[in-house]
């Protein structure tokens, strides 16, 4: 049986296809559409399915947007599941144990916005208007950012200010519409640290309170918190590399199947099928410096992982170059994409394959560090499918060094290019080649 999971309506839609615990195809909507975080699914997402699924309870959505002065949304006719469900689902039937907690923190989901569970068990949660996602997208917008979209652009510029300020007390406010002009005369890198700060004090409340198990399973858009996660000491951390809205369609279509999943890695989506050399793709970097890879089936998720990435040499002083292609603000770091077996000797904290966790230089490569010395590490091993790992392997041979630069193939406010067409669209009018 093929059983379509969705999660649409509100931001970010996605669709995953299974059959027999297999993971047949996964996507985001703003691939096709071109439309970042586009909240409606598009039509070449919905494939043969036997059984649709969605990610929440529209009507137990509707009970809170209409006591607080929202508008009432159409119910749908799927089968649905509750949204923190979901995203605990998207966890814990893709993780490599069984037995542990999943703590899921996000914006809002009908009424929740913080839940913990033993195993697929929920054992409390916290409800609306508390909130730390909401307060973290409210402090986002305050700072000049888009909420629901730049919150790592908040993380990022929370190294450049001082937490001088208490906003424990925001929390138990509603901060759906924002929070105005909060603090008026503060830096926005002050605002961004301070709301860091908080966050990572409560969560590492609620991990030392509620989550006793050594396994722990992070889910919710706050997950892609790679700061606060490195924060938590002592556990073993499973994120599914698509821990927030979207990867709910996941969570959803597992629910449905009630087994654990075959998950192997996030290569899920539109394929590019092209033959390309590996040795020349490093010389290239190594002559030009930095080039785009579009090949195999793009990434199920926000962070690019070697099919869908941007490619530079961390030798050089690159960092200004290539955030003026994305378009993004010059303050923005970079990750390190390392073959796993020289990650140690580079970078010392935790790391993995998926970017969620940051790690201190012990290098001089300024292009892959932030300014407080930190960096993003995706590890990339040697079982993994990109072709990233013989760029790296054929990158090495050639200069020594072990890692390159690796960002998503896209610009600011645009999703990540997807298809033949956005890579022929993407050289032509930034003049990036694209292997």
């Amino acid at each position: 049986m093929k059983i379509l999971g969705t999660s649409h309506g509100f931001h970010d839609a996605a669709v995953c296809l299974i059959e027999d615990g297999n993971i047949l195809y996964a996507s985001h909507s703003e691939r096709y559409s071109g439309l970042k975080n586009d909240k409606h699914l598009h039509s070449k997402q919905i494939v043969k399915h036997d059984v649709r699924v969605s990610h929440e309870k529209v009507w137990l959505k509707n009970t809170r947007r209409l006591l607080h002065g929202q508008s009432w949304i159409p119910i749908e006719k799927d089968k649905s599941f509750y949204h923190h469900q979901s995203h605990a689902a998207a966890g814990y039937y893709t993780a490599p144990f069984d037995d542990c907690n999943i703590l899921v923190v996000d914006a809002i989901g009908e009424w929740d916005t913080v839940s913990v569970w033993d195993n697929m068990k929920k054992i409390k949660s916290w409800k609306y208007p508390y909130s730390l996602g909401l307060l973290y997208s409210a402090v986002t917008q305050r700072c000049g950012l888009k909420p629901n979209e730049d919150e790592y652009i908040l993380m990022g510029m929370a190294a450049y200010g001082e937490p001088r300020y208490d906003m424990s007390e925001l929390l138990y406010r509603n901060n759906h519409k924002g929070i105005g002009n909060y603090l008026p005369g503060a830096r926005e890198e002050d605002l961004a640290a301070s709301v860091q700060a908080l966050y990572e004090k409560e969560l590492l409340k609620l991990v030392d309170k509620y989550c006793k198990k050594p396994n722990l399973i992070l889910m919710g858009g706050c997950a892609l918190n790679c700061t606060a996660n490195s924060k938590i000491k002592n556990k073993n951390i499973w994120i599914m590399p698509n821990p927030g809205d979207a990867g709910s369609a996941l969570g959803a279509a597992a629910l449905a199947y009630g087994k654990k999943l075959n998950w192997k890695e996030p290569y899920l989506g539109y394929e590019i099928k092209k033959k390309v050399n590996p040795k020349s793709i490093a010389q290239y970097i190594i002559d030009f410096h930095i080039c785009g890879i579009a090949n195999g089936r793009s990434e199920y998720g926000p962070r690019a992982f070697g099919n869908r990435s941007l490619l530079a040499d961390p030798r050089i002083d690159i960092k200004d170059t290539v955030n003026t292609i994305k378009r993004r603000q010059k303050f923005r770091p970079f990750a390190p994409a390392i073959l796993e077996e020289f990650a140690d000797e580079y970078f010392e904290g935790p790391m993995n394959e998926y970017m969620q966790f940051v790690a201190q230089a012990k290098h001089d490569y300024t292009s892959v560090t932030h300014v407080d010395g930190s960096a993003r590490v995706q590890i990339v091993k040697k079982n993994c499918s990109s072709i990233l790992r013989p760029v790296l392997e054929e990158f090495y041979e050639l200069t020594g060094v072990p890692m390159l630069l690796n960002t998503s193939l896209n610009i600011k406010g645009k999703p990540m290019v997807n298809d033949e067409f956005d890579v022929s669209e993407f050289q032509n009018k930034y003049k990036v080649k694209v292997f």
